[in-house]
């Protein structure tokens, strides 16, 4: 069985983040993201990992900006280690499949979520109100039901503890509307490519 990798330490190099399951290194005019075994469920981080699972989400990202770059531009630069710049085009072992380096932006303060079936908190909504982030739905829906149309559904991004959801009208008092309304188009083509 594979080694979990739970936590990176690469010499030489600049941490900036542990987050619940990446790690973030500066890489000069780019960050390199090292996408880790560690568990996380309920903004929980869980003490054992699951071998390999940060090649599988890396992978699946990669897929992902590739199919969708068309749509909108993304921050995915390589994943070829050799053109890692140093120190990391050193450790082809630890970062090989797990890894990418990625231009620097400035990421949204809010989460953009498109919720397209009934399940979850979504559910558990539902159940109480008949809403889904306060629309209000049909009645007779069941738990996995498939919405009616796709419901942007943004949140609060929370470096620890639980992400808050939030309303489209909140969420403009965090960004500014036109910045709103392209996440929430983006977000929808998204999806929709996806679905």
């Amino acid at each position: 069985m594979a080694n979990v990798v739970l936590k990176t330490d690469i010499p030489g190099a600049k941490l900036l983040n542990r987050g619940k399951v990446r790690d973030i290194y500066d890489a000069g005019d780019a960050l390199l993201f090292v996408t880790t075994d560690r568990i996380s469920a309920f903004d929980v981080i869980m003490t054992q990992g699951i071998p390999m699972k940060g090649i599988v989400l890396t992978q699946l990202s990669k897929f992902w900006f590739s199919q969708t770059g068309d749509i909108v531009a993304n921050h995915f630069i390589t994943d070829n280690i050799t053109e890692y710049p140093a120190p990391f085009n050193q450790h082809g072992e630890l970062l090989r499949g797990r890894s990418m380096l990625v231009k620097k932006t400035q990421p949204l303060p809010v989460e953009c979520v498109v919720r397209g079936y009934l399940a979850g908190s979504g559910w558990k909504e539902y159940r109480e109100f008949q809403t889904l982030h306060e629309t209000p739905l049909p009645a007779g829906l069941l738990n996995g039901s498939q919405l009616p149309q796709p419901l942007f559904t943004p949140a609060t991004k929370a470096e620890s503890g639980h992400d808050e959801n939030i309303s489209f009208e909140r969420m403009l008092t965090i960004v500014d509307q036109q910045t709103a309304e392209t996440v929430h188009d983006y977000s929808l083509q998204l999806y929709a490519h996806g679905a």
